[in-house]
């Protein structure tokens, strides 16, 4: 194993040839089909359209075949699709080859749980821990059935949402600019804005995984998407990263406006569409560090707002055990549980949509009308021992509210800072959100000179 092979509770990813290859997709593949034939011998398989996916398919499909798991093989989709079919095939699980938003040059597997949630801690240790000490092969004859109907489920199960308005929407006749970044989304985000009464203009909508430019959707590489909305009008521009769960919003202006704002404007959507039907007091779940946006909008409607430790499958259970109306990452997942509990794009773009054409406002109204903050990120070298960093930072920051869930975050109430050790390099991370950004890089720089002190 290479040191950038990165194996975590809910997969494992890697350069692809370097350390991801053929024969670690099919030793890992092979564990998950031992741990979901412990349930159910029957695995869904998707991917995303890196251009080694359909060859690691393939070697996904091997690996359950020896331990004598069924295979229904969704293909190109994206991740949220593949979530969605686990449970409408009532599969042991899926195994989704995508990297996500990672470069080019990466994939991985992404281990689904029967539920449809990625795996949590201790059902991803079982896995690694099969992929190391192996277990008997199934002598039976498997069968590999093809899901054609897969994405249309999806697109259908979000225009039957309840707090998605099709037809009010469809009256705005709203123009989108739309980045799929030659992703697993072009099609798919098309033809949900275009039965939503879209118009459409596309870049990048191609599938073959050739990435024009860095594939994260935040707002340093949105320049093409900002460019194409302001040179067709467009009300609103749309880019969605390689596997559609993640989306990020550019105005009118062309103004990229950040990823939090995806998942605030969703809570707002559904917020307010429950106020509208006389809903009680609900819940939104966020991680803890996600924009205070998000807050605000939750706060607005008096909804009460809990955080979690970062990590997708910490929000899903929290929602689901919370039965929150809405939760997410500020990253631009949105996870609306009325369909399921993980970051779909497909829903953020109908949410998104649906708030629009509500409340008649342009995407830079709808901004300039709450609280704006600025939010600084940073790393520190990361000691032996990170307990005397946090019990420093309490002593220095002693007004503010602690919460150690996932390292220590200090928070007031229009800022706040969270230092935690990385999962994937040997570093402390610090992130902090103030209404400037002198004031988050202040909350940051003492961060750091607390953990040079410490």
């Amino acid at each position: 194993m290479t040191d950038t092979l990165m194996v975590g509770v809910s997969g494992v990813r890697g350069i692809v040839g370097k350390d991801l290859t053929d024969e670690v997709v099919t030793r890992y593949a092979r564990a998950f089909g031992l741990w979901a034939g412990e349930r159910t011998p029957l695995v869904v398989v998707g991917r995303d359209a890196r251009a080694s996916g359909p060859a690691f398919e393939q070697a996904v499909i091997a690996g359950l075949g020896s331990v004598g798991c069924d295979v229904v093989r969704v293909g190109l989709a994206p991740t949220p699709t593949i979530q969605l079919a686990v449970e409408h095939h009532g599969a042991g699980g899926g195994i989704a080859v995508t990297a996500s938003h990672n470069p080019i040059e990466w994939n991985a597997l992404k281990f689904i749980g029967p539920d449809g949630i990625f795996l949590d801690g201790p059902e991803g240790a079982r896995v690694q821990a099969l992929a190391v000490e192996g277990g008997p092969g199934r002598s039976r004859a498997v069968k590999i059935a093809t899901d054609d109907g897969a994405v249309e489920r999806h697109l259908h199960a979000v225009l039957e949402l309840s707090a998605v308005d099709v037809e009010r929407i469809r009256r705005r006749k709203f123009a989108v600019a739309l980045d799929a970044v030659r992703g697993a989304g072009g099609p798919v985000m098309r033809a949900l804005l275009e039965r939503l009464g879209c118009t459409v203009t596309g870049i990048n909508l191609e599938t073959d995984g050739q990435f024009p430019r860095a594939p994260e959707p935040v707002p340093e590489n949105l320049g093409e998407l900002s460019t194409l909305v302001r040179r067709t009008g467009a009300d609103v521009g749309i880019a969605v990263d390689p596997d559609v769960d993640r989306l990020a919003i550019v105005d009118e202006t062309g103004a990229a406006i950040g990823e939090d704002y995806t998942l605030a404007f969703a809570v707002r959507a559904v917020l307010g569409g429950r106020r509208e039907a006389g809903g009680g007091k609900p819940s939104v779940v966020c991680n803890l560090s996600t924009s205070l946006v998000v807050e605000d909008a939750a706060r607005e409607f008096g909804a009460a707002l809990v955080r979690t430790p970062v990590g997708e499958v910490h929000v899903a259970r929290a929602i689901l055990r919370l039965a929150a109306v809405i939760g997410g990452e500020g990253n631009g997942g949105v996870m609306y549980p009325d369909l399921h509990a993980g970051r779909d794009a497909p829903v953020a773009a109908a949410l998104v949509l649906e708030l629009l054409a509500r409340t008649g406002k342009r995407v830079s109204e709808l901004v300039a009308a709450a609280p704006r903050y600025t939010i600084v990120k940073a790393k520190a070298p990361r000691g032996p021992a990170l307990e005397p960093v946090y019990a420093a930072l309490r002593r220095r920051f002693a007004d503010a509210q602690a919460d150690v869930q996932d390292g220590l975050r200090l928070a007031w109430r229009d800022r706040w800072l969270h230092v935690r050790p990385s999962n994937t390099e040997p570093i402390i991370r610090l992130i902090a959100e103030a209404p400037s950004g002198a004031l988050a890089r202040e909350l940051v720089d003492e961060g750091r000179r607390l953990c040079a002190a410490s």
